[in-house]
């Protein structure tokens, strides 16, 4: 992973020639441009002084931290002159919380199927003029239309993956990975679990036989149960922190999505990569535009930009999430088309993978207030023990330090 050399000419190509494609590092592959008869469809803003605010998860894009890549987002400035503001969050929850706050002004977010739906609802997206994006053609048609965006009007996909269970071979030994092995007692005080309530819940659903997208109360009572159960055996709840955990060998078991198990894979030969066979969630992070955004053109410019075949391909080669770009899957080696990880079996997807959908206000206030209580919950904590275990022996230390105190100040008087 990481290897793709990006395209170094593309500016000064795309300002110089009329040719419909140019050539990037790699003579065996070529960039595909906007389908636009006017080359200045890029530069028409190179003076105006522009900037966008883009918003989007943690590790998700190329950056230049690794060695033959570049950064993405200066190779957009350098391109189109629309200098790039970037910041990342971790959850959907923790973007939609800042969004509807109302306290940041972004211009182009990245958030999950569900969570566009909800944003659909609640009107917070603006709808986007495909007229400025026309790298959309490249979109796969299994990824338009979905029922989070059924007109494909709001957003356009950027990547899409499943969840399962990242482990270390050499510590978990087990001839099948189920979820199960979350819950196991053999692993105590070494598994890690996703750090929000939507993807959680879904696990300790899927367990117990309901809906990933279950509205019902009773079902998500219990699904909090569940996961009450399992927070004694739980080291940490944690997000991009899975990184440094699993990597450094902290924890040996994990939930999390198929595409930082590549990228942790092909770091540490140790780690392995499994989907449970009794199902799990498919989700899809799409590009989308607030609400109020005040350059929502060049919003459109940049989207249209990760469209671009070899960027997309790009992006997938460097986070190791599933490209939904037709140009960029034709890009990859059959040896990762066909690992069972990033592109999943299609009749699996189909019979066994579930897309979140937006709950009812109802379902989403009472998961968020059944995971709050459960994360404030004492029950089942190692703490609970190790907290009233360490005042005793504070108490204990004080009382033999209190009785030296008293025979020295006898002695003193005698």
């Amino acid at each position: 992973m990481k290897k793709f050399l990006i395209f170094l000419t593309l500016l000064f190509a795309l300002t110089t020639c009329g040719c419909s494609h140019i050539s990037g590092v790699d003579e065996n592959v070529e960039i595909q441009t906007a389908d636009v008869e006017d080359m200045e469809y890029y530069t028409r803003f190179k003076n105006s002084g522009l900037s966008i605010n883009v918003y989007n998860w943690g590790e998700y894009i190329p950056d230049g931290s690794a060695e033959g890549t570049l950064n993405l987002n200066e190779e957009f400035t350098k391109l189109t002159g629309i200098k790039v503001n970037y910041s990342t969050y971790a959850t959907n929850e923790e973007l939609y919380a800042k969004l509807k706050g109302g306290a940041s002004s972004y211009d182009v977010i990245i958030p999950s199927d569900y969570m566009i739906s909800r944003m659909i609802k609640e009107g917070m997206l603006e709808k986007l003029n495909m007229e400025n994006i026309p790298n959309f053609k490249n979109i796969m048609d299994k990824f338009l239309s979905n029922e989070y965006d059924p007109s494909s009007e709001y957003s356009v996909p950027y990547t899409w993956g499943t969840v399962g269970i990242i482990y270390d071979k050499t510590a978990v030994d087990e001839e099948k990975i189920t979820w199960d092995l979350l819950w196991d007692e053999k692993y105590k005080d070494r598994i890690l679990m996703f750090d929000n309530p939507r993807d959680a819940f879904a696990i300790a659903e899927n367990m117990l036989g309901y809906s990933l997208n279950t509205e019902n109360i009773e079902e998500l009572t219990k699904a909090a149960d569940k996961l009450k159960e399992q927070k004694k055996f739980v080291q940490a709840y944690v997000m991009d922190e899975i990184f440094d955990k699993m990597g450094a060998g902290e924890a040996v078991i994990a939930p999390y999505y198929a595409g930082d198990a590549v990228t942790l894979m092909d770091e540490f030969e140790n780690l392995a990569f499994a989907i449970p066979e009794s199902g799990t969630n498919l989700f899809i992070d799409a590009a989308c535009i607030p609400k109020g955004c005040k350059n929502k053109e060049a919003a459109e410019m940049y989207i249209n930009f990760l469209c671009e075949g070899d960027v997309a391909y790009a992006v997938t080669d460097f986070i190791g999430y599933s490209t939904p770009n037709k140009a960029a899957f034709e890009m990859l080696d059959d040896e990762i088309k066909e690992d069972g990880i990033s592109y999943p079996d299609d009749k699996f997807l189909e019979e066994k993978s579930t897309v979140f959908r937006n709950l009812s206000d109802e379902a989403n206030m009472k998961m968020q207030t059944l995971w709050t209580e459960m994360k404030s919950s004492e029950e089942n904590s190692p703490n609970r023990v190790i907290v009233p275990a360490f005042m005793v022996i504070c108490v204990i230390m004080s009382l033999v330090i209190l009785i030296k105190r008293y025979k020295k100040k006898k002695k003193d008087i005698f």
